[in-house]
């Protein structure tokens, strides 16, 4: 109940229209109360000789005797209407009429308001799934990236897609349907208390016999959905990670691994799958038996009451037939109530991670970051993933236009260091700041506007190529991200492109080489022109040949400012103002290459396994 209370409120902006719905749901029932109480005047006046008057509900249904009324009142301004009120007198011929006529009439107003209905719940259901799926999207995308770490990138596709989808049915279909059934449900059960407060009462008794396994159906039917969507993404994930390295494993040739990799997966999913459509093809004939069950006795006591005077046929006819709705929408309720119980195994799972509290939060009172101007320094810094320590002890001021290089074998902590100036981390201990500044005490806005990225995987968007040069930001006109892809060495391919800046690229952009997409990715960072610049590897995946064309791009991106440069090769690290040697997560040596090499430690052996056969060329450096 939690859940659908939380659920619940996402569908509180637009109360009005849920209104709406329910009273339209409301003069559905009422319609059915009409059409109803049209079934004991056929059976006791238009097919029987005489008129009979039952004991029971005599002087109750009254709807042929007020449309009469109200008929013949209208006769007297609007002749049509006197010739009709003489016509549906008295009689079995003239009640048939007006049987009829009010038949037809009251199916129009009951789908006008049936329509009304499920217009304003649909709507309102889609509303509100629209908003919690953007409401979880923004949630993933504000977590650190421990977080994904963590969760599996197919997890949280099939969370934001499948979760909130099977919600979605509900929501914007369901809900239409239990406001339609409860108003039946209670308009008909008010109604047949009128009628016979006795014989209502006595079916009340029965109740027990339906409701009580629809609880023991749903009950387990939550546990086992929740197991099934749990699989699903599980599916999800092994299909995105095959999908994404089909290079990979094609090359392997583990074609057919991956495939049953997945079909594994499929079939766990559809074990969970079967046992909830047990659950649901059970439930059904169960429902039906208890209701056959309480039918049978229901009838051997109305048998009773007609021969000891006491019910009229046409008054059981009614009775009978308003019982069979109440039974048939008891039982669609029933249908729905499972398929609830499903869907709050997928509201379980999104609010999950709605709930998950994100390491990197904002303080209340964080103020923004001013312009960069002095100094970036580490105090003290320490950091662990769990218990794995990863930095220890670093202290490290880079004044303002300085080059900073981290080379160290993988593990030394190079790329932590530079996560938690962006505070992509936070220290376990120490501080980070900028100017003074913790990065713990400002917004990430203002933080994160300050630092421009340029990574070894070169991400890209199925967008043109202005928009992911300018990535976000309309506002910029052609000219600037013209200029921008001028200084990263891209304008001459990209107007080489079936339509220039307006190409589209494709997911990831694999019509493009690896340094074009790099180039595109160097003039992303111009464009933003952050003065602290971070450069993760942002060479080490190209071959020499594209290498050189991205040396050019780099040094336009990194003239006046502040660089953190990461990288595997000593060759383009060798004009950086400082190089920090990391090695188990402290900073053993630093200091410029020329003095680096001559103190023959760690540093100098990693230029010397890198170049054991060949001395690079000078022009090999990017800084």
């Amino acid at each position: 109940m939690k859940d659908l209370a939380r659920l619940l409120r996402y569908v509180r902006p637009y109360v009005r229209r849920l209104a709406a719905a329910v009273v339209c749901s409301g003069l559905v029932s009422l319609a059915y109360l009409g059409l109803f109480s049209l079934i004991q005047p056929i059976f006791d006046q238009v097919f029987a000789r005489n008129v009979v008057g039952p004991a029971a509900t005599g002087g109750k249904i009254q709807l042929l005797d007020e449309t009469r009324r109200l008929i013949g009142a209208g006769g007297r301004t609007f002749a049509p209407l006197a010739s009709l009120a003489s016509r549906i007198g008295e009689g079995s011929a003239g009640t048939g009429l007006l049987v009829a006529l009010l038949l037809v009439v009251l199916f129009l107003f009951k789908g006008l308001f049936t329509y009304l209905s499920e217009y304003f719940t649909r709507w309102t259901g889609l509303q509100a799934v629209l908003d919690l799926r953007r409401d979880l999207y923004a949630r993933i995308h504000r977590q650190s990236p421990a977080f994904f770490s963590e969760h599996p990138t197919g997890l949280l596709i099939a969370r934001v897609m499948n979760d909130v989808g099977r919600i979605q049915r509900t929501v914007s279909g369901d809900l239409a349907e239990i406001f339609r059934l409860v108003a039946i449900v209670l308009g008909q059960a008010v109604w047949l208390f009128y009628l016979n407060a006795r014989l209502a009462a006595f079916c009340l008794v029965l109740l027990p016999l339906i409701l009580h396994p629809v609880a023991r159906f749903g009950s387990r039917l939550k546990v086992t959905s929740r197991r099934s969507q749990e699989r699903l993404g599980d599916a999800v994930s092994i299909m995105k990670e095959g999908l994404a390295a089909t290079r990979v494993v094609q090359a392997f040739g583990m074609e057919e691994f991956e495939i049953e990799r997945f079909s594994a997966a499929l079939s766990r999913m559809q074990r969970a799958e079967k046992r909830a459509a047990r659950l649901l093809s059970l439930s059904g004939p169960v429902l039906e038996l208890m209701g056959a069950v309480g039918g049978a006795i229901l009838i051997w006591y109305a048998v009773l009451r007609i021969n000891s005077g006491k019910l009229s046929p046409g008054e059981f006819a009614t009775f009978v037939a308003a019982l069979f709705m109440i039974y048939t929408s008891i039982k669609n309720l029933v249908k729905i109530y499972n398929e609830v119980q499903q869907s709050m195994a997928s509201a379980r799972r999104v609010f999950e991670i709605m709930d998950l509290e994100n390491r990197i939060r904002e303080k209340p009172d964080a103020i923004e970051l001013p312009a960069f101007r002095e100094r970036i320094e580490f105090r003290g810094v320490h950091f662990a993933y769990g218990q794995a320590p990863v930095l220890r002890g670093i202290d490290l001021t880079v004044p303002a236009g300085q080059v900073v290089a981290l080379v160290g074998p993988s593990g030394a902590g190079k790329s932590t260091l530079v996560n938690l100036l962006s505070r992509f981390y936070d220290v376990t201990q120490g501080a980070v700041l900028i100017d003074g500044h913790d990065v713990r005490d400002v917004t990430l806005a203002s933080l994160r506007r300050q630092i421009g990225l340029v990574t070894q995987e070169v991400l890209l968007f199925d967008d043109t190529v202005r928009n992911n040069i300018a990535y976000g930001r309309t506002d910029i006109p052609l000219e600037r991200v013209v200029e921008a892809a001028r200084a990263a060495y891209a304008d001459t391919f990209i107007r080489a492109l079936p339509h220039g800046y307006d190409t589209r690229l494709g997911e990831a952009a694999h019509r493009l080489s690896l340094g074009q997409r790099q180039r595109l990715s160097i003039a992303r960072a111009i464009l933003k022109d952050s003065p602290i610049l971070i450069l993760d590897e942002a060479t080490s995946s190209l071959d020499m040949e594209s290498e050189a064309e991205v040396q050019g791009a780099l040094q336009n991106l990194i003239a006046g400012r502040t660089v953190f440069v990461i990288a595997h090769r000593i060759s383009t690290v060798r004009r950086a103002d400082t190089i920090l040697v990391l090695e188990g997560g402290m900073i053993v040596e630093r200091g410029p290459h020329p003095d680096l090499l001559e103190r023959k430690g760690l540093y100098a052996r990693l230029h010397a396994l890198q170049f054991r056969d060949t001395e690079p060329a000078p022009e090999a450096s990017a800084l």
